[in-house]
């Protein structure tokens, strides 16, 4: 017995320790179990509160917005008369239930969603594929995802929802999938699904595609093209006929038409015999394809398409729209957009834009393959108060649609318009400058040209046409648009300055602009074709305006409001957006410079009747681009004339000057004659032109007359009286300075001018005091001075010879004090010239005919 329960004992002992690991085991998978079950609960949670969280958060369905695709958003000019509907990018023809061939509803069906008549707005079954799909792709590396949306889901999502592949997206569209089903009907739901879908191209909609690719309607076509149609949806571009791949190849979609036709005799929607013939068609061409031509143009395209994507933007920016959100609405809201267009005024501007004969170009007319004019031109004229454009076109002849717009999309080199606005404007608001600031109008001094030289060689602007004043003021300069009076002045205020208020008003510029003092004072810009940059018509009407208002820029608006389908009013834009550049007395000094151009020099084909305007022409280099901009007391605006591809122009800008006179003539119509109105805060005050300062009794008695008033910002008038004009005895036969020795029969007494750089070439170098000194005698030789330059011989006429101040009077400062150091006033020296020399207008260049400058400028810029 002791053996024997020895022995049991011993065999029993293997038996007893087997349980123990089996249970650790069992323990082990029952956590790892009960661990799984666990995180796959808390993700089920997390997931189900996720998904409530955005259910929750998702509006009611707008069944109305779904089915809503008949109301196309549609435009009115400024008196509420219907200008257009919107196409949009999209181009879309609703066709009813009725009209839709069953073989082209059970083709879409077939392909897209064969358990469309059985499921409830999701398909679960087909979601379950496609998630084991989308793994295995992962797992095997392939890329692309699983599409598991019914049409349901789809109709969603081309109508009111958008195409962002986010969980989100999908989470709202099938819960209100769901609820789309209990409100329609298979076939609502279907129709409206035909109309929406993208189907290639600007077609949406199956009414599109069928003109599209058969030229025919969806209620002609034969099996294999509802075939056809159904199978492009999943890639139009891929399986497009017009692709240029297929046109060599046609195996992708002809694959992709017998695919569909093998879904839809699966389904049973077709009988054997239908499927065979259909599919012996498809592959011995039976396919033939035929785009209708239709013109997508829109009534006053110039001004809609800005229109619409300023509405866009602003719908962003109020509803917090995504970019496609908002597309959707324009097209499919049936939104009613307001205007700022004056109808009149627009077609008056495009008939006068369009007769070549207005544009005083001697280029040939000439057309491209559309029948479109090369010679370009766009004009602008807004209502600078408000910003709201009247009137806007952005190109001659009849164009094809959605053409570039100059006058508001594109961007050019604006020349000389630019000085007002980014030169003389700033730094008068600055109070750098004033209106009398004196300006040596002459070739850039060597220094000055090295400041600014590209690469080796020195910057040297010429005028056009290449002559030099002398010595101007700021007000003359701009008048004339004098180019190096401009680049002066515009390093005197600053390059950054001069930016900061050309962006403030609008223009755009690239790096290289910015650093370039030829685009700053002269807009000569950069304009880089992968960087473009500059002014359009409409960028410059706006700027022009802020010299009428105060000194207040007004953003350019192209409607007032927009109303949606139940006649809420979406925005309301009739608030001008304004940012205040210049000071009020700034603007109006420039407003009132800007009149010298219009007045009195090549602008005065602008005016018109005696409304006052003012304004500023502009040429770009070798007058590629033309340009003026003005305004009036009522409306400001722009002309522009040039090529796209840049040519030099038979021309110049005084017939932008003279179209714009014409518009502006058309849109003050029976308005009241009247002008800007002066604010306070202006001096008028007497001064000196060659010195900007009080005018002493020598500048009185200078013959070209060179007192006059001036405008000034209250506290920026000068103080001190002129010290630039002298009075001197001079030897009238050597033209040099009278000395000592000088007798007294042989001097004369005269006025003349100081300058820190005088040139032979300026028209004011005969009123330069004389650096040379008469010895005493009657030296008629020419006498060379050390600069190598002729002297200056003032001529003696008895229109010009000042009254007496005595013959033997040493030089008098113009203040009345001798100057005991009659040769520190003038760096040069000058040579003297036959006394006989006459010249009635006081202009003359004192080398004589054919006589040259060795600085000589490198490029030319016109006014």
């Amino acid at each position: 017995m002791a053996i024997n329960d020895k022995a049991k004992k011993t065999n029993s002992a293997p038996r007893t320790k087997k349980p123990v690991k089996q249970k650790k085991g069992r323990k082990i998978f029952k956590g790892i179990c009960f661990g799984l079950l666990f995180c796959f609960m808390a993700i089920f949670v997390v997931g189900a509160g996720y998904a409530f969280a955005i259910i929750k958060s998702t509006p009611p369905l707008n069944v109305n917005e779904v089915l809503s695709l008949n109301q196309a958003s549609s435009l009115y000019d400024s008196s509420g008369e219907f200008m257009d509907n919107l196409h949009s990018d999209e181009e879309r023809y609703v066709i009813d239930s009725s009209k839709i061939p069953a073989n082209l509803k059970n083709a879409f069906v077939s392909i897209e969603d064969e358990r469309f008549y059985s499921h409830h707005g999701i398909d679960p079954q087909r979601i379950a594929g496609a998630a084991f799909l989308d793994v295995k792709r992962m797992l095997t590396g392939q890329k692309g995802m699983q599409g598991a949306s019914t049409l349901t889901q789809q109709l969603l999502k081309n109508t009111i929802l958008t195409n962002d592949l986010s969980i989100e997206r999908k989470i709202k569209e099938a819960y209100l999938a769901v609820s789309l089903e209990d409100r329609l009907t298979k076939d609502q739901i279907l129709t409206a699904y035909l109309n929406t879908i993208p189907l290639g191209g600007h077609a949406y909609g199956v009414e599109a595609a069928s003109l599209l690719y058969f030229s025919k309607s969806a209620s002609d076509l034969s099996l294999i093209e509802c075939a056809y149609i159904a199978g492009i949806t999943q890639a139009p571009t891929s399986y497009s006929a017009y692709n240029a791949n297929n046109q060599k190849d046609p195996t992708p979609y002809i694959n992709r038409t017998i695919t569909v036709l093998s879904m839809m005799h699966k389904l049973q929607y077709i009988s054997d015999a239908d499927y065979e013939k259909a599919v012996n068609d498809v592959k011995n061409g039976g396919l033939v394809f035929k785009s209708s031509k239709k013109d997508y143009r829109l009534n006053y395209e110039w001004f809609v398409y800005p229109t619409v994507a300023q509405v866009k933007e602003d719908l962003k920016e109020k509803y917090n729209y995504t970019d496609d959100e908002a597309s959707k609405l324009m097209v499919n809201g049936g939104l009613k957009i307001y205007t700022t267009m004056n109808r009149q005024l627009q077609d008056f501007t495009q008939a006068t834009l369009d007769d070549y004969s207005n544009l005083l170009i001697n280029n040939k007319e000439a057309y491209d393959k559309d029948g479109v004019p090369l010679l370009q031109a766009s004009a602008t004229i807004m209502d600078y108060k408000t910003g709201q454009i009247v009137t806007m076109v952005g190109g001659r002849g009849k164009q094809m649609p959605q053409s570039l717009n100059r006058a508001y999309n594109d961007l050019k080199p604006i020349g000389s318009s630019t000085k007002p606005l980014t030169v003389y404007g700033p730094g008068i608001d600055k109070k750098i400058i004033t209106a009398a600031t004196p300006i040596d109008d002459a070739p850039l001094p060597d220094d000055f040209s090295n400041k600014y030289k590209t690469g080796n060689e020195p910057y040297n602007p010429l005028n056009s046409p290449n002559e030099y004043a002398g010595l101007m003021t700021a007000r003359e300069a701009l008048t004339h648009s004098k180019n190096t009076a401009a680049v002066l002045m515009e390093d005197k205020i600053g390059l950054k300055t001069g930016v900061s208020y050309g962006e403030k008003l609008g223009l755009k510029y690239n790096s290289a602009s910015k650093a370039s003092i030829a685009s700053v004072a002269l807009g000569q810009f950069n304009n880089n074709p992968n960087d473009r940059d500059g002014g359009n018509t409409s960028i410059l009407a706006a700027a022009y305006g802020s010299f009428g208002n105060d000194g207040i820029y007004t953003k350019p608006v192209l409607y007032t409001k927009v109303v949606d389908s139940n006649g809420k009013v979406l925005l309301d834009n009739t608030t001008p957006k304004q940012t205040k550049v210049f000071s009020p007395q700034a603007a109006y000094i420039l407003y009132d410079m800007l009149k010298g151009p219009v007045n009195e020099y090549n602008a005065t084909g602008a005016k018109w009747g005696d409304m006052p305007v003012a304004g500023k022409t502009g040429t770009t280099s070798n007058s590629t681009d033309l340009w003026f901009g003005g305004l009036s007391a009522y409306y400001s605006g722009a002309v522009w004339v040039g090529y796209d591809k840049p040519t030099k122009l038979q021309g110049s800008s005084s017939g932008c000057a003279s179209i714009w006179g014409k518009l502006m003539a058309k849109a003050h119509e029976n308005l009241e004659v009247k002008d800007v109105q002066e604010p306070s805060g202006i001096v008028n005050v007497s001064v000196c032109k060659d010195s900007g300062l009080l005018p002493s009794d020598l500048c009185g008695q200078d013959p070209r007359g060179r007192v006059y008033d001036e405008m000034f910002i209250d506290g920026t008038e000068p103080t001190t009286i002129c010290e630039t004009h002298v009075a001197a005895n001079i030897n009238r036969f050597t033209n040099k300075v009278a000395g000592p020795l000088t007798p007294s029969i042989l001097t004369k007494s005269n006025i003349f001018i100081k300058k820190d750089h005088p040139n032979p070439v300026t028209a004011d170098y005969y009123m330069v005091l004389p650096s040379s000194y008469d010895a005493g005698g009657t030296e008629s030789q020419t006498n060379t001075a050390t600069d190598g330059s002729q002297g200056n011989a003032p001529p003696v006429t008895n229109n010009m010879a000042p009254p007496p101040i005595g013959d033997t009077a040493p030089i008098q400062n113009n203040d009345n004090k001798t100057n005991s150091n009659a040769s520190t006033n003038d760096n040069s020296n000058h040579t003297n010239t036959n006394s006989n020399n006459t010249n009635s207008n006081n202009t003359h260049n004192p080398n004589g005919p054919g006589s040259t400058n060795s600085n000589k400028p490198s490029t030319i810029m016109r006014p």
